[in-house]
């Protein structure tokens, strides 16, 4: 059995929904000690009657200097406008940061300006900073070095999870499309007049489109244009992404899953289901990410159905596989 030391772990953000699931497992995580669970600035010290027993002592108010303090890595779970501020600061401080926010994601500088525009990108002041795109089964030697882990987006989690492998191994043509489907949580604690109840209730709605920052992100990360629209549908949690791609010649169903296969061989939080399509609810509340396909023909039509938990496999529980894999961990720790 493998001995480790306790890593002291901070987490910012810790009253978002993302955050309380950080902090949830985070506080049964054998190798890290959770050192300080902060809200923003302004916020006043408060419990989460939702964790009790599991983490009993309160949410503090954002300290920056404490933070990074006391800490060997940080989680931030907060907006990417604060993400974009607080990382260089601890960074700069010696803390290994990992955010869950979209500020460090986009490399191409320009994209980045126009997606995130109060990044700073990845330099502070006197040196540049190592940054892995945190999507955890296609990054696991990055993540070994970084110094900060930009965790994949919810959305393009499921969609490169899906399409890598099969747009690595050239199987398909150009003209793919992403028709995918959050849940309420997935826009944040943050309530709005678009995620207020009597809005969602009975209702889906197409947004962003051609529009949404997630589309650059996964198509910075397969290498080729995407058609991505969003929809907000009245869940609480949950991702499902329908995909549509059109095959090339002679390429069949068994070449399809023979790639998916090989990719996610060692992976134990991709499940492949082939044409046996997955459901929102086998992966609510775990890191699983369900990934289903149908075929007509040889040469035809590519259908994927994908889906994941938008606030663990999209969130906290791919920024915990992300720490488990960086600092050497079992990849399930906390996760199973």
């Amino acid at each position: 059995m493998h001995k480790y030391s306790a890593v002291r772990v901070g987490v910012a953000g810790a009253s978002g929904y993302a955050g309380m699931e950080l902090l949830r497992r985070l506080a049964t995580h054998p190798y890290a000690d959770v050192r300080f669970a902060m809200g923003s600035s302004g916020s006043e010290a408060r419990t989460l009657p939702a964790l009790a027993r599991i983490w009993d002592r309160p949410i503090e108010p954002l300290a920056v200097d404490r933070l990074s303090g006391g800490t060997d890595a940080v989680f931030l779970a907060c907006p990417e406008t604060v993400a974009a501020d607080l990382a260089p600061v601890l960074i700069a401080q010696g803390v290994r940061v990992f955010d869950l926010s979209g500020a460090f994601r986009i490399r191409d500088e320009g994209q980045r300006e126009r997606w995130y525009p109060h990044s700073p990108g990845t330099s502070i002041p006197g040196k540049a900073i190592n940054v892995a795109y945190g999507l955890t089964e296609n990054a696991r030697l990055e993540l070994t070095t970084a110094k900060l882990i930009a965790c994949a987006g919810c959305y393009p989690t499921a969609a490169i999870l899906a399409l890598k492998p099969l747009v690595n191994a050239s199987l398909l043509e150009p003209g793919i499309i992403i028709d995918a489907k959050s849940g309420i949580s997935g826009a944040g604690k943050t309530p709005s007049e678009r995620t207020h109840f009597s809005e969602c209730h009975g209702s889906i709605s197409a947004y962003g489109v051609f529009g949404h920052r997630h589309g650059a992100e996964i198509e910075q990360e397969l290498g080729v244009p995407v058609t991505f629209v969003p929809h907000l549908v009245p869940l609480d949690r949950g991702i499902f992404e329908t995909i549509y791609a059109r095959l090339r010649a002679g390429v069949d169903a068994t070449a399809i899953e023979m790639a998916l296969r090989q990719a996610y061989k060692g992976s134990p939080f991709v499940r492949l289901t082939g044409d046996v399509l997955p459901e929102i609810k086998h992966v609510a509340h775990t890191n699983f990410c369900d990934i289903g396909w149908k075929v007509d023909r040889a040469g035809g039509q590519l259908v994927m159905a994908v889906v994941i938990d938008n606030l663990v496999k999209g969130a906290a529980g791919q920024a915990i596989q992300n720490f488990n894999v960086a600092y050497g961990f079992e990849e399930t720790t906390a996760l199973l």
